[in-house]
C-alpha cells in the first residue's frame, strides 16, 4: 500500500502560527505540558505511560536506573515514589534540568533521584554501575549506535533495557510542509531517524536479546488526544489569560504536526523490551 502523504485541511493549517524559531522550555510552555500530560512530564500519557513502561523491569529498592530523557523531572519522581528504585537521569536541556532538580527538591526525593545534563555528541555514562535502563526518545540528536553503545555499557550483565523511539520506515520528505513544520518545532533532522530494523539490529549487535519490538504509535496518538480533550475542557471552565492562550496554540500546533505525521504513516512510535548479556 503507497504511503500516504502528510497534509492538512485548510482549517487546520489555519491554526499554524507564523514561523519562527523552536519553543524552548520557559516557565510557561512547562505549565502548558503539565497541564496536557501531568506534573513535570512533557509526553503523552505521563505517569501512567511511564510506570506501564517500568513495570517489566521488576525495579525495587535493590536497583539502580538510568533514565535517558528525563524531562522536567515527572518520571524520576515517579519511578522514585512507586518502585523505591535510585534513578540517575539524563536530559540535553539545562532548562528541563533545572525544572527536574527543582521538582525533585521540593519532593524531598533529593537521595533517591538525581538529574544532569549529558551531550548526545558524546555520550558518556558511568560504567557497569546501572542495573536496568529506561529510555525516553534517547536518540534525538544522536548516532544511534553511539549512544546506545554508550547505554550498553552503563548497564550490569543482564540488565533490562526499555526504550521509546521515534523511528521512520523511510525517508521523509523535508520539502513537505509537514514535515518540515515539524521538524523545525521539535529540532529534527527529518532525514536522520532510524528505522526499527536499524535500532533492532544495532541492539542484537550489542549483545541484547531483543524481547520485544511493538509499535505503541496508537496508544500515544489515544493518549495525546485525551490530553488535549481534558486541556480544552479545562479552558472553557477557567477562561484562559491571553498569554496563556497563545503559549497552548503554540504547543497545539506542534502536536498537531507530530499527530498528522503519525496518522499517515510517517513516524511511528515503537517500545524495545531487551535483556543484555549475561556478563
Amino acid at each position: 500500500m503507497p504511503k500516504v502523504e502528510p497534509r492538512l485541511t485548510p482549517a487546520e493549517a489555519r491554526l499554524l502560527v507564523s514561523p519562527g524559531p523552536p519553543p524552548s522550555w520557559t516557565a510557561d510552555r512547562l505549565l502548558t505540558t503539565d497541564g496536557l500530560w501531568g506534573e513535570g512530564y512533557q509526553f503523552p500519557g505521563g505517569e501512567i505511560e511511564t510506570l506501564r513502561l517500568a513495570k517489566p523491569m521488576g525495579l525495587s529498592k535493590a536497583s539502580s536506573l538510568l533514565l535517558i530523557g528525563a524531562g522536567a523531572g515527572g518520571a524520576a519522581c515517579s519511578l522514585a515514589v512507586q518502585f523505591g528504585v535510585w534513578v540517575s537521569g539524563f536530559e540535553t536541556d539545562p532548562d528541563l534540568v533545572a525544572a527536574a532538580v527543582d521538582r525533585i527538591a521540593r519532593k524531598n526525593l533529593t537521595k533517591h533521584a538525581q538529574i544532569e545534563t549529558w551531550n548526545p555528541a558524546e555520550p558518556s555514562f558511568r560504567e557497569g554501575f546501572y542495573h536496568h535502563g529506561l529510555l525516553l526518545e534517547p536518540l534525538h540528536g544522536c548516532q544511534p549506535e553511539r549512544t546506545l553503545s554508550a547505554i550498553a555499557r552503563a548497564l550490569k550483565p543482564s540488565g533490562h533495557l526499555m526504550m521509546l523511539e521515534l523511528v521512520a520506515d523511510g525517508p521523509l520528505d523535508a520539502t513537505n510542509p509537514v514535515v518540515a513544520n515539524w521538524a523545525r518545532l521539535e529540532r529534527r533532522d527529518p532525514g536522520a531517524l532510524p528505522s526499527e530494523v536499524s535500532i533492532t539490529r544495532v541492539l542484537g549487535r550489542l549483545g541484547f536479546d531483543v524481547r520485544v519490538a511493538e509499535d505503541v504509535s496508537q496508544r500515544h496518538i489515544s493518549h495525546a488526544l485525551t490530553g488535549w480533550r481534558i486541556m480544552v475542557r479545562s479552558m472553557e471552565e477557567v477562561h484562559p489569560t491571553r498569554k496563556q492562550a497563545m503559549r497552548s496554540v503554540q504547543e497545539a500546533e506542534l502536536w498537531l504536526l507530530r499527530l498528522r505525521l503519525f496518522q499517515t504513516g510517517s513516524l511511528r512510535l515503537v517500545r524495545w523490551h531487551a535483556i543484555g548479556g549475561g556478563g
